[in-house]
């Protein structure tokens, strides 16, 4: 089986669009989170809080005859490819045309707005909100196949709509893709618009924080005083490829995702499962061939709910042994769903190979039910380690872990 390594990273998010903007917000402790003033005007939504990206625009060549296929989570997601294709050299390689170049990204859905022009026909008895782009904007593999669409790829296309594990399934899948010789270069990750429709899913559960005078101070994963998560937005792109032709083409190696696993509860729709959660991480440690001792540093899911934090804290410590290093990225740019497993796992790549990781910040008095982990708080920490592992977690009980290498 093929090696398969990361040549290109790249995203947007709440708190940067490049690694150095990302990193500084990281080491000032500080979350994008505020108050979203629109949402205060809708009758029943218990949180006012957001992570919104602020100063996105697309580049001038995004005319509007290439835009109108996409809504907000499209741009966002052929933006963050465009970028990562670039940092691997393969932006303007005519190679990239031939077929043996794919897509695997996800999303939690397609645009809202564009889902409400054609719901609209339903309720409205009327189509005059629609027009011809409004199911390309609305279709739940829009990111994955306008990336397809705007760099002329042919290859697979492999779409991702698992919710909080689109991400991070989207990385996997592209891996698996490489790895059996099916591929040779894929465009992974996932991406995710904010609106309130998503933040009222979770409101609905009892899910959403609702301290909306203190935005700075909250989510708080881990900690007995959470009370609940916080939704952002963004899109993170990664490029794997076979290890051979990367080395061949002088491209740069920033990381070799060398395990990866996908499983299900099938147990409960929004209720995590700790033994089901613990076999996806044994799996992940088995396709990689390490030991449990072997990986430095847990990038979280950490959402701040009660049930997921004590579940999955609970199954990292079973699976990975007592006082292993973990923290929480979702306390700085929020539940950004479709895109987190993404973005984490770029993060997480670049906090190993500067050997330094970023604190679960808001985290002050840790839960006791929470496993028995190293949770890293207050100030970061200065660690060189040769393997990471990123997991994320969704609603139907979808769990996923990756595992990535330094390269030397």
């Amino acid at each position: 089986m093929r090696r398969v390594v990361v040549t290109g990273m790249a995203g947007i998010s709440p708190i940067g669009s490049s690694w150095s903007e990302i990193e500084q917000s990281l080491h000032a402790g500080r979350n994008a989170v505020q108050i979203m003033e629109p949402w205060k005007k809708i009758e029943g939504l218990n949180t006012s809080l957001g992570a919104p990206i602020t100063d996105f625009e697309p580049p001038e060549h995004y005319t509007r005859k290439r835009k109108r296929s996409m809504g907000r989570v499209a741009l966002l997601a052929v933006r963050a490819a465009e970028l990562a294709l670039d940092q691997a050299g393969l932006l303007d390689d005519p190679e990239i045309k031939l077929g043996r170049t794919g897509v695997s990204f996800g999303s939690s859905s397609g645009s809202p707005p564009a889902t409400l022009e054609i719901a609209s026909m339903v309720a409205d008895r009327s189509t005059d909100r629609m027009n011809a782009t409004s199911y390309v904007r609305m279709m739940s593999h829009t990111a994955a196949v306008n990336i397809g669409v705007f760099f002329g790829l042919t290859g697979r296309v492999i779409p991702t709509s698992t919710a909080c594990t689109a991400g991070s399934q989207g990385i996997g899948y592209a891996y698996e893709a490489i790895r059996f010789g099916k591929q040779d270069i894929m465009i992974a990750g996932g991406a995710e618009e904010l609106c309130a429709s998503q933040a009222a899913v979770f409101d609905t559960l009892y899910a959403t924080s609702t301290k909306n005078d203190a935005p700075e101070s909250t989510p708080n994963p881990f900690d007995i005083g959470r009370d609940g998560l916080v939704l952002g937005e963004g899109a993170g792109a990664i490029i794997l490829e076979e290890r051979e032709r990367a080395l061949a083409r002088g491209a740069t190696v920033y990381a070799e995702l060398v395990g990866y696993e996908t499983n299900s509860d099938g147990l409960h729709i929004t209720r995590p499962s700790q033994e089901t959660m613990a076999r996806c991480l044994q799996g992940a440690l088995d396709d990689a061939g390490l030991k449990a001792s072997a990986i430095g540093y847990v990038n979280a899911h950490g959402t701040a709910t009660e049930f997921g934090d004590i579940a999955e804290s609970n199954a990292t410590a079973d699976v990975l042994g007592k006082g292993k290093p973990v923290s929480s990225l979702k306390s700085y740019m929020g539940h950004t769903l479709g895109a987190c497993g993404a973005l984490e796992a770029w993060i997480a790549i670049e906090m190993m190979n500067s050997d330094w990781y970023a604190p679960t910040i808001n985290l002050q008095n840790l839960d006791p039910r929470c496993g028995d982990l190293d949770f890293i708080m207050d100030v970061g920490r200065e660690m060189s380690n040769d393997f990471v592992m990123s997991n994320n977690f969704a609603f139907g009980g979808i769990n996923t872990s990756l595992i990535f290498r330094r390269t030397i």
